[in-house]
Formats: structure tokens, sequence, C-alpha cells
């Protein structure tokens, strides 16, 4: 009995120091626009990308199981032009939490219009690096290193250059294929997956990636400790962005902040100083037009 009692104990402490994968990631197919008789095979499509996403040691970071990263796929699928092959549009969201509150952070919002994918549930799903082994899993893998990259550049500053490093090579093994496959390449479209990669790595998009961290850390990880230092670092970070959008004019990844931020800007600032106020509905509403109606109430009482 006692030596049960001491393997018991055993396996509760390897599991509690055991590091984890890196993401923490819902997966949700919506068929609905989908005509097909056999609904299991979304169920399993389903269960599939969420193994491939969730059970994967994407880094050699060190991950505990409450480090991991919270985000989610939501991917609907809109045409099957024959079986086995689908085209969606995706949303993928990532968040994080904001130091000493309880309060998660939006910080990666993308709706990718650009999936064209086979999909056999007879077949795995797999990804191996430098290879090219399905647009499903190139895709899927891409942005996890979109998400981790991300997380990393909030927390540390340029922190997620190796996660960027990955996608991009990623994307240029998808590119090379030769295929019909859209949103790996810069004149298929201005907002795809090329062009998130290709601002996220452009010396000219530095200050975007620096005020990540000073967003999140000297911004919102202050807010439950001294908001109006906190809401004065985001200010310049918005006034840093206002000067590359005006450099770079319609950017993908300019673009994907502001829908991830404005709802979160606003509450941020509709309890700062009128002259803070003010400041952030100038900025906001010339960077950011639209989301304009949202700006607007700031200068409610």
């Amino acid at each position: 009995m006692l030596k049960k009692l001491l393997v018991m104990l055993f396996v509760c402490f390897a599991a509690l120091g055991a590091k984890a994968q890196e993401l923490q990631c819902e997966v949700v197919v919506n068929s609905e626009q989908v005509q097909y008789t056999d609904r299991q095979l979304f169920t399993d499509m389903q269960n599939r990308i969420f193994e491939f996403m969730n059970n994967r040691r994407w880094t050699n970071q060190a991950y505990s199981v409450d480090e991991r990263i919270k985000c989610r796929l939501l991917i609907n699928l809109t045409e099957m032009p024959e079986i086995g092959t689908f085209r969606a549009n995706v949303q993928v969201v990532s968040v994080r939490p904001a130091y000493g509150t309880g309060y998660e952070s939006t910080l990666f919002s993308f709706i990718d219009k650009d999936w064209l994918f086979q999909y056999n549930d007879a077949q795995p799903l797999d990804y191996v690096e430098n290879n090219f082994t399905s647009n499903l899993s190139s895709m899927l893998a891409f942005y996890a290193y979109m998400i981790i990259g991300m997380d990393n550049d909030s927390f540390g500053r340029l922190g997620g250059a190796p996660a960027y490093d990955k996608a991009r090579s990623i994307l240029n093994l998808a590119a090379s294929q030769n295929s019909v496959y859209p949103g790996w390449k810069p004149f298929e479209s201005n907002r795809n997956r090329y062009w998130m990669i290709d601002n996220l790595q452009d010396p000219q998009f530095l200050p975007f990636r620096e005020g990540i961290y000073a967003m999140h850390r000297q911004g919102l990880d202050l807010m439950a400790e001294n908001p109006e230092k906190g809401r004065k670092s985001v200010l310049v970070v918005l006034q840093n962005i206002q000067k590359l959008s005006q450099q770079k004019p319609g950017a993908a990844i300019i673009r994907s902040f502001f829908e991830a931020k404005s709802d979160e800007l606003v509450n941020m600032f509709k309890t700062a100083a009128p002259a803070d106020k003010q400041a952030a509905f100038t900025v906001l509403s010339q960077v950011d037009p639209t989301n304009n109606s949202k700006y607007e109430t700031l200068l409610k009482r």
C-alpha cells in the first residue's frame, strides 16, 4: 500500500513539474455551408486539427501548463469544390494575460480568407520541418508560429524573431510548390499570410514590434498598479504606429493590430484624463478610421 502511495505521489509531482506544449488552442470547424452526407468527417477534422495544434512542441522553450498561450481557430468551411477539397475563411485569435489581473488581452487577430486544402480522415495530419507535407498542415504550422512570435514579442523586446523565421520558412516552402494554393504570395492580395510575416520581418516595422512589447509590458501590465502611467505608455505606442501607418498605409499587420485592440483601447482610455482622451481619439481616428464610431465615445461625457 505504501509503495502504491509513493508511486502515485511521484506521478503527481512529475506531472506538476512537466513542461507543456506552447499552445492551448480551441478549434471550431463550422461546416454548415457544406453539403456532405458524412458529417462525422467534420468532427474528425476538428479533432485532428485540435491535436495538431495542441499536442506538438513547436519550440525548445520551456512552458508550464499555466503558461500555455490561449488561442482560437474558427474555421468556417464555405465550399467543397470536390470530394476531399475544401475552401474556408478562418479567424485566428490569441490572447495574453495582463499582469496582476484576471484580464486577457487580445494580442493577435486575423481573418484569413484564403484557405484551400485537402483533407482525408484516412491520412495523418502531420508537419515536418523544412518539408511541405500538405497545405493544411502548412497553414496551421504557420499560424502556430505567428501566435508564438506575437506572444514572445509582447514579453520580450523583439523576442518573436525565431518564431517568425519558422513562419517565413513555411511560407517559402508553400510558395515554391507552384500550386493553386492561395495566400502565400505577394501579388495575390495586400492582406494575406505573405504580407503578415513580411511586415513583421521588415526593418521598417521595428517600431511596431517594439510597440507590442511596450504596450503590454509597460502599458497593460502596469494598469492595475498605475493606470495613468500605463495609459501614457500606450499612447506613445499609438503615436509611433500612427507615424508608421503614414509611411506604410494599409499595412496588413497594422490592420490586424486594430482588429485585435480597438475595443480594448476604448475601454482603456474612457476613464483617462480629458487631455489623454483627446490625444488618444486624435491618433485612433486618424490611423483606424474604420472603427471611428467606437473612438468617438471617448469624447462623450
